[in-house]
């Protein structure tokens, strides 16, 4: 049984590029629990605060509820759950799940897999944040369901049956060359000697979400602002002006200078003779990345990308 296919090709929603990362999600909450308690079961009740603060933090900007990939990663293969009444998931009703004791955990073959390699439960995880989250974000859902994992290369048979597609190991370049070196949001254009520190190429349209390795589909970005971008904090709107969510709060000098006071402020590059971001790659940023109304600007049309008409913005 090949345990990586089945990881990679977990049965998720999917809409045009809409993400749906809630099995993702839970297979590694999983594993991050099962290296802490292998014979431990999770009962709904008792990780459900859990499971919604990681779909408010990497998942969807909409509401969601943790009830769906506990009932439905059953079909999947790799996770079991029973109530107090037997095996078998009540369904994906919150109540129902309370009131039965349903319990998960992964299923007794893929655990005793576990035990025989250890190192399968991290490339596992490799594969599931490679699919459905950018790189950004690896080590903080990593240390975020318990994981810790060693990052061991995969070997040649499974690179082969889990990558659909590789990276263009070119876009950092091009991307940060299309910018000048400089970060597009801040300006920050940091090196040590001629090699630039703190600067990174982010993907607008996420990889694992089929966007790909072009510098329309790129930014520069330091290594802070590109984080805060792939959180949801901040985006790109129309006339390529910078976006700063509402639900963004911080009220030291630092947060105010540094990501407050970027809203409405027109991206810096790329240089001329290269192509700024597609609208196509800003829209699906703004619709499954960023989250709820962009702050207003100062004195600059502003408005979200699937918002209704342009308002003027005061100061």
């Amino acid at each position: 049984m090949d345990w990586l296919e089945r990881a990679a090709e977990l049965r998720q929603w999917t809409r045009s590029g809409t993400r749906a990362p809630h099995k993702p999600l839970l297979f590694l909450y999983a594993l991050g629990r099962f290296q802490q308690d292998a014979e431990g079961e999770l009962r709904y009740s008792a990780v459900e605060d859990d499971l919604k603060e990681l779909l408010a933090e990497y998942g969807p900007p909409h509401r969601t509820t943790p009830s769906y990939p506990f009932h439905h990663l059953v079909g999947d293969g790799v996770w079991a759950v029973r109530t107090d009444r037997g095996t078998g998931s009540p369904g994906t009703g919150v109540r129902e799940l309370r009131e039965t004791g349903a319990s998960g955990r992964l299923v007794p073959e893929l655990r005793s897999a576990l035990r025989r390699d250890p190192s399968l439960g991290d490339r596992i995880a490799r594969v599931l944040l490679e699919r459905n989250f950018p790189p950004s974000l690896h080590a903080d859902l990593c240390e975020a369901v318990g994981l810790e994992p060693g990052w061991e290369p995969p070997r040649g048979d499974e690179q082969r049956s889990t990558a659909r597609r590789q990276r263009d190991r070119r876009m950092r370049e091009m991307v940060l060359t299309a910018y000048e070196y400089r970060c597009a949001f801040c300006g920050y254009d940091g090196r040590i000697g001629t090699s630039p520190v703190g600067l990174e190429a982010a993907h607008v349209r996420w990889w694992a979400f089929g966007g790909p390795d072009d510098v329309d589909n790129g930014l520069c970005l330091c290594s802070l602002h590109h984080k805060l971008f792939d959180k949801g904090v901040l985006g790109v709107g129309e006339s390529l002006r910078i976006l700063v969510s509402q639900r963004f709060v911080g009220h030291s000098p630092a947060a105010r200078e540094h990501v407050i006071a970027l809203s409405g402020r027109p991206l810096i590059g790329p240089q001329p003779g290269t192509p700024s971001v597609a609208a196509t790659h800003r829209a699906w940023h703004a619709d499954q990345v960023f989250h709820g109304d962009p702050r207003p600007g100062t004195a600059v049309q502003v408005r979200h990308p699937f918002a209704g008409p342009a308002v003027e913005s005061c100061p």
